[in-house]
Order: structure tokens, then sequence, then C-alpha cells
């Protein structure tokens, strides 16, 4: 007899429209965006920013975020297929993002956000874009749990789920589904994490003016996101076959150098002097005037 734990059955489609299929990946990824720029918004008004920069950085952020994932799925966790197939790369709809390619993705948006735009230090745009991100992070994890995707290792403990194992068949076919071993939703794990993560970010920007120190919302953002992605990897199942002979699997690697970048961004911020994030209003005006 099984212990008590979750069978989950849910069903990764809202409905279907037009022969195409709404997934609650697809949503929470849309609300997401849509909320972090309702966020984003807000910090670039407090800080007197002018009205189109949060139009464009939006754009440019959705552009980074999908392209960077995909490359950085094709390239971290399956180049050898991709490399022999590169038509491949081009259908997002087959799945296969990866959050370490988005993040840099949009670190290299940002760069050329900031010098074509701002004309601040490329810092400024990322420690604020850092705080709706670690919601959006919150949503897209939820949406892994609707596709029964990414979840850990066996477990006994009460809060085990039972995921789909063939859930394309499942779903698509109605074929009876296979379920797993009572296994650790390490997606609602790292979902909880970002939370967090989105909520000391939030308190420091509005509560304790971080805005003000260049890095030490990003370097939080940094070692809160992929710390607790690289401990939570530990229970997690490999996404690939070749990471069952690594020491530590592809998203360990991956997140190693964002934690050190973090450490050394809260250091470098905590010894610089305060840099006034609010932008000056007669600098505003004249940019207007451009």
């Amino acid at each position: 007899m099984l212990p008590d734990v979750i069978t989950w059955t849910a069903d990764p489609a809202i409905f279907s429209i037009f022969g195409r299929e709404i997934r609650w990946y697809g949503l929470f990824f849309a609300v997401g965006f849509l909320i972090g720029y309702a966020i984003e918004d807000r910090i670039y008004k407090h800080d007197n920013a002018p009205a189109g920069w949060c139009d464009k950085v939006f754009i440019y952020t959705i552009v980074a975020t999908i392209i960077g994932a995909r490359l950085g799925h094709c390239i971290f966790y399956g180049w050898e297929y991709y490399s022999a197939h590169p038509i491949d790369i081009f259908k997002i709809w087959e799945g296969g993002l990866a959050s370490h390619g988005g993040t840099i993705g949009i670190i290299i948006a940002l760069y050329i956000f900031s010098r074509r735009v701002t004309h601040r230090n490329l810092l400024w745009a990322l420690d604020r874009l850092a705080i709706p991100t670690s919601f959006v992070a919150v949503l897209i994890r939820l949406g892994n749990l609707m596709n029964h995707e990414i979840y850990g290792h066996a477990t006994t403990l009460p809060w085990g789920f039972r995921f789909i194992e063939n859930v394309g068949a499942w779903h698509t076919y109605g074929m009876e589904p296979v379920f797993s071993a009572p296994s650790h939703p390490t997606q609602i794990y790292e979902a909880l994490c970002y939370l967090l993560v989105f909520a000391v970010l939030m308190y420091m920007y509005w509560k304790r003016k971080a805005g003000d120190r260049p890095g030490l919302i990003l370097g939080i953002f940094f070692i809160g996101i992929f710390l607790s992605r690289f401990f939570i990897e530990f229970v997690k199942n490999d996404q690939e076959a070749f990471e069952a002979d690594m020491v530590l699997n592809m998203g360990q690697w991956l997140s190693i150098p964002f934690v050190i970048a973090g450490v050394w961004l809260i250091v470098r911020a905590l010894r610089l002097p305060e840099v006034p994030g609010t932008i000056d209003p007669k600098a505003t005006a004249k940019m207007k005037k451009q």
C-alpha cells in the first residue's frame, strides 16, 4: 500500500483554440512577464526614469529571455543533437529552455540597452530587472509542475508527488497514466526559494534603498537563485543522460559562476560609496528633448 503522497494528475493544457493548445506553462510565462512589467514600471517611475525606458527594457528582456534560454538549452544540454540538427534549434514549441542561458541572454541585452538607451552603468538596469525576474522564475517553476517535468528523486517524505511519466501519451492519446514513484516536487522547492528571493529584493529596494548601491540587488539575486538551485539539484533527476557520470550535474556547474559573481558584487557594493539610483529630473528632461 502506498504511503500518504500526492498523486499529481494536472493536465498541462488549459484548453485548445483553433487546434493549438494553451498550456499552463505558457500562461504562467506570459502572466509573469505582465506582472514583471508592472513591477518594473513602478520601479522606473520611482527612479524618475523617462517613460519610454520601461517599455524598451521590457522588449529587450522578452527577446533576450527566449533566445538566451533556447540557446542555453541547445548548447548546454543538447549540443550533440542540435549541432547535427541546427534547424531544430528554432522549434521552441517542442520545449527546451534553460534558465542559465536566459540569464546570460538578459545580461547581454541589458548591456546593449544601457549603451543605447540609459547611458548609465549596466548594474543600474540589472539591479532593477533582477527584482521582477525573481518573480517570473517562481511562475516558470509552477509551469514545470503543471508539465510533470523537472522533478526529483524518489522520496518517502509525506509531501512526495507521483508524477505522470508518460504525460505526452496520456495527454495526447488518452493512454493510461504511468506514475513515478513518490518523488521530491523540486519545482515547488525552487518556486518557494525564488519567492523568498523576490520578497527580500523588494524589501531591499523599497525599504533599504539598495538601489543606491550598484550591484547589491543583483548580487543577492544571483546567490539566492543559483545557490538554492545548486543545492536542490542534489535531489533532482538529471535532465540529460550524459549528466549521470558527472560529479555535479550541468545545472550545478552552470550555477557556480553566478554564485561567485554574486559574492563579488555584494562585497563590491558594500565597499564602494553609494550612488543615487534616482535620475536627476534635469537630466531626464534633457533626454526627453533629444
